[in-house]
């Protein structure tokens, strides 16, 4: 038997529910594992109130990311065996998987055999993180010596991932952040300028940064009422990439502004890279490669333990943290 989290109900926090039940042996391109664990997502907040990018049938589980010991491989499974520590890429349906659980059935192909020099703590917190940017900024824009790749809410685990894959390819990553509270931080993860768009003019100083040019890129997973002005600090033909929606309600689009700069703007979500078998062994590799290096380093900001997940997720939306918030099982 195995505790898993489940939700009959869109809602708070408090509609996870923990459960017993009986884990099958896993199917033939399946791999079950004990959990050590848990990386948590705001994707997992938007999926528990169910205002995410596809609807929830209910009896729900939730969660994308963990990272544990191998119990049991399907007979299709080639490369992973009983004993592995592996750890978990999001490349499915929270509606068919999930990783909220001591024990989880996960498909093969997202199960990957992580690094010894990671702890599970640090194993389960690198996928969503280093994937979502690494697909937009590497794969995509291909951003090199000479950009500047502007990233909003850029003390969460996605955009410190931004920071560091964007200084790694030798760009320049600005930061974002409402107050000048996190600015130190922001500036030893690897930003090379921060903005505290509460204090100062964000077009301003994005203009001020950039010679009067503008960003190539923007980075972003807020949305709302602020996104024209990061319109506005894009350069010429630049490309503002949409990966979130955390200002809820709807986004502006500068129209004019956009047909006179020949800008684009673009919807992103993890999948397009993780949904593709070649994609997705590029980035493995990739971050594989970075965390290897010491390029690219997870940043956890707090553990908690399994059975406070209901206090996790109240955390998760007070939009405090500085990178991954990490249960242990």
């Amino acid at each position: 038997m195995s505790r898993v989290i489940k939700f009959a109900k869109a809602g708070g926090p408090d509609v996870l529910e923990f459960i017993e039940t009986d884990v099958p042996a896993p199917g033939p391109s399946e791999v079950r594992i004990k959990v050590k664990a848990i990386g948590i997502n705001r994707a997992e907040s938007m999926w528990r109130t169910d205002v995410y990018i596809e609807p929830v049938r209910f009896p729900a589980g939730l969660g994308y990311e963990a990272a544990g010991i191998v119990d049991a491989v399907g007979a299709d499974v080639t490369g992973i065996a009983v004993g592995d520590a592996v750890s978990v890429m999001p490349s499915f349906s929270q509606n068919q998987y999930f990783t909220y659980g001591e024990v989880i059935t996960i498909p093969s192909y997202a199960v990957i055999k992580h690094p010894a020099s990671l702890s599970f703590e640090q194993a389960a917190s690198v996928w969503m993180m280093f994937t979502t940017a690494y697909g937009p900024l590497i794969e995509d824009a291909k951003v090199g010596e000479g950009d500047f790749v502007v990233i909003p809410a850029a003390s969460s685990s996605v955009g410190l991932a931004a920071i560091q894959i964007a200084a790694c390819a030798g760009a320049t990553p600005i930061a974002l952040t409402r107050t000048s509270a996190k600015k130190q931080q922001l500036l030893e993860a690897g930003a090379a300028h921060v903005i505290a768009t509460n204090e100062v003019d964000l077009v301003q100083e994005v203009m001020r940064i950039t010679g009067g040019q503008g960003a190539r890129i923007v980075f972003d997973p807020v949305g709302g009422p602020n996104f024209p002005k990061l319109i506005t600090a894009l350069a010429f033909q630049g490309t503002a990439y949409l990966y979130g929606a955390l200002a809820g309600g709807n986004t502006a689009i500068p129209v004019l502004e956009m047909i006179a700069k020949m800008l684009t703007i673009k919807g992103h979500n993890i999948w397009l890279t993780s949904g593709d078998e070649t994609r997705r062994k590029a980035a493995v590799e990739y971050v594989l490669k970075g965390l290897e290096s010491g390029a690219l380093k997870p940043v956890i900001d707090r553990t908690f333990r399994f059975d406070e997940m209901v206090e996790v997720h109240r955390y998760l939306e007070n939009n405090a943290q500085f990178g991954k918030i990490v249960v242990t099982v």
